[in-house]
């Protein structure tokens, strides 16, 4: 038998990248997977149940997680993956830019705990994992927009973490510094001096198996934070 053999596990923004690498890995160890991502399209198979949702919609959050749990009930392990990203200096920011970081990387994550969070405190059990970021204990010139959002997720979820004392729910927080995805692909990192390269940067896989570790272990063990950077 396999580790999480018998739990769902939901994890959002799983169309590529770190949310791809973490449902990959979830699964590999017998976990059902649910994935939400506004470019998914709705599938059902062994092992992974896909469907579409716009997480910055309130709507849309509450009619995926009503399906969800029509089909294979509360999940076990929640992962608040989904985000968005942009390097732009403050004075540059457009109002447009600076509400889409705050609306994907905070409200998102924000939306989905509200429908999932009385659901897994009232089973008495169940893990909730938030992805953030490097930035969402840093600052780093040229991140206003994303840092204040990563920042935002970060107070968002040690407010969980008191609120799920005693009910069960563990929370970790995962904090990668850069990985590479295709979010870097506008930015082309190696032919810039300030950016970090891609070959040295973490890959998705190496975030997903710390979601894992967090997950896989004993219900007695409490994962608070994990801080992963490019050796």
């Amino acid at each position: 038998m396999s580790g999480l053999d018998g739990c769902v596990a939901l994890v959002t923004g799983t169309s590529r990248g770190i949310g791809r690498a973490i449902a990959d890995r979830l699964r590999g160890d017998g976990a059902l997977v649910v994935g939400l991502a506004r470019s998914l399209e709705p599938a059902e198979a062994e092992g992974r149940l896909d469907i579409r949702c716009d997480l910055t919609l309130t709507q849309d959050v509450r009619d995926a997680v009503a399906q969800m749990i029509d089909i294979v009930g509360v999940p076990d392990i929640v992962v608040n993956n989904a985000g968005t990203f942009l390097l732009r200096p403050l004075a540059e920011t457009t109002d447009e830019e600076f509400d889409t970081q705050i609306a994907v990387n905070l409200t998102g994550p924000f939306l989905l705990l509200r429908e999932m969070l009385p659901r897994m405190t009232a089973q008495g059990r169940g893990h909730i994992v938030t992805v953030g970021s490097v930035v969402d204990h840093r600052p780093y010139a040229g991140n206003a927009a994303y840092g204040a959002s990563k920042y935002g997720v970060r107070g968002l979820h040690e407010v969980l973490t008191e609120e799920c004392r005693g009910t069960g729910v563990r929370t970790t927080l995962v904090s990668p510094g850069p990985t590479d995805t295709r979010v870097w692909d506008p930015l082309d990192p190696d032919s810039r001096d300030d950016l970090m390269a891609r070959a040295d940067m973490l890959a998705p896989a190496d975030v997903a198996e710390a979601v894992w570790y967090a997950v896989s272990q004993p219900e007695r063990v409490a994962v608070e934070w994990i801080r992963i950077m490019p050796a």
